[in-house]
């Protein structure tokens, strides 16, 4: 059994380009949550996301390549390549051969099938883009980025909703320990603002009319995000051999299923991936130093793990900061439980844990340590990344300090 290490960490998000402006924004509880131009489908009750400002694709791609990516295929490649050129991965035919890639996805690239049914349906036309089904799988940002590096290994695409990308870091993580795999670039994307998509979450009546204020008693719902974040994991003998620097320890991972309701959260489906976690890792309740919360403004996300965190943690949740980053790059879906796992990475490797930005009031059902508003000095050996999703699927990721 190898121990595993993150060696590369690249981000897309609403905070920035990549991971640096994403680390400064959360360390300055700086949100990426603005207005919107309101699709010229039809109007949209909500008005504000998580959009990553200032992409532009052919900045990153020839015109042949972005034919042939939607969107979060897009944002998959430019995280991954970020992750690859921190990591400094010497490549050689055997590492190509056997390095994995496993990615999470929500929703996938249905962005280019709305704008073939929108052909379809409202012009009435007869057909849709040729490239149509390549462009739409959920799998292709795992593809694409396989084919940008000439990468063979095993490669596929877990789809659990919002914990997607934690259980894709999770199954690599457990691949590279025990040897199935030398190495492994992990993580998720989603892209998830377009009509369609918008309208189905306004109907659902959980996206906040403002902002997203996680834990907060006037919380009023999520807010919607894109992006991708991808990281190089691999075991640390390897690394160490290579003169590479690990950013943070995975050491830990567990998951479950609520059985109980396809949208409404269980605690005790969410605390049984917590304390699975934890058992992999071999740590206990006390070792843990930093929750990186699902924590998505929602009335019943909130409550629901703030009560999984006691029922796991007991007396020492009292002292146990937790924050939701969500509150500045908003629910990425898919992508979120990659883009918090590298935003707990940074916090264990440089000190200092990210807020709960937006936060303006207590709720007496969430009466824990939030971090609000405020970024915090602190040095924690061992953190924890929760993911919760529709359909009772939980992942929780435990990483350790290397500090």
């Amino acid at each position: 059994m190898h121990r595993v290490v993150i060696t590369g960490v690249g981000v897309i998000s609403a905070l920035g380009l990549d991971r640096h402006q994403f680390w400064a924004s959360l360390v300055e509880g700086k949100s990426g949550i603005a207005e919107f131009e309101q699709p010229e489908y039809g109007p949209v009750r909500f008005k504000n996301a998580a959009f990553v400002h200032g992409y532009v694709a052919e900045n990153y791609f020839p015109d042949k390549n972005v034919a042939f990516m939607d969107r979060f295929a897009q944002f998959s490649v430019i995280a991954a390549r970020e992750a690859i050129e921190q990591s400094g991965i010497e490549w050689d035919t055997e590492l190509r051969e056997r390095t994995a890639i496993i990615t999470g996805s929500c929703i996938g690239g249905r962005m280019a099938e709305e704008a073939g049914y929108w052909n379809l349906f409202h012009l009435n036309k007869n057909r849709v883009h040729p490239l149509t089904i390549p462009l739409g799988m959920a799998n292709s940002g795992a593809s694409h980025v396989s084919m940008e590096f000439e990468v063979h290994g095993p490669t596929f695409t877990f789809s659990t909703a919002c914990s997607s990308s934690a259980h894709a870091i999770g199954h690599a993580f457990w691949m590279v320990r025990s040897g199935a795999a030398p190495m492994a670039i992990a993580g998720g994307a989603d892209a998830p603002i377009y009509f369609g998509n918008m309208k189905a979450w306004e109907a659902m009546r959980v996206v906040s009319p403002d902002t997203c204020r996680p834990f907060s008693l006037d919380r009023a719902g999520m807010i919607l995000g894109e992006g991708s974040a991808m990281l190089v994991i691999e075991p640390l003998e390897a690394a160490l051999a290579r003169g590479a620097r690990p950013i943070a320890e995975i050491v830990g991972f567990g998951m479950s299923s609520d059985a109980s309701h396809i949208t409404q959260p269980l605690a005790e489906g969410a605390a049984r991936a917590i304390r699975g976690a934890l058992k992999d890792a071999g740590l206990a309740p006390e070792q843990v130093g930093y929750i990186n919360a699902h924590g998505t403004g929602t009335e019943a996300n909130d409550k629901m793990e703030v009560a999984a965190i006691r029922s796991v943690f007991g007396p020492h949740a009292e002292r146990l900061p937790i924050s939701s980053t969500k509150s500045m790059h908003g629910h990425t879906l898919g992508a979120a439980g990659a883009i918090e796992a590298a935003a707990a990475a940074f916090s264990l490797d440089r000190g200092i844990l990210p807020p709960t930005a937006n936060f303006t009031q207590p709720d007496p059902e969430c009466d824990i340590d939030v971090i609000p508003n405020q970024a915090r000095i602190a040095s924690v050996e061992h953190a924890l990344s929760t993911s919760f999703a529709f359909g009772g699927l939980n992942a929780v990721l435990a990483l350790r300090s290397m500090r």
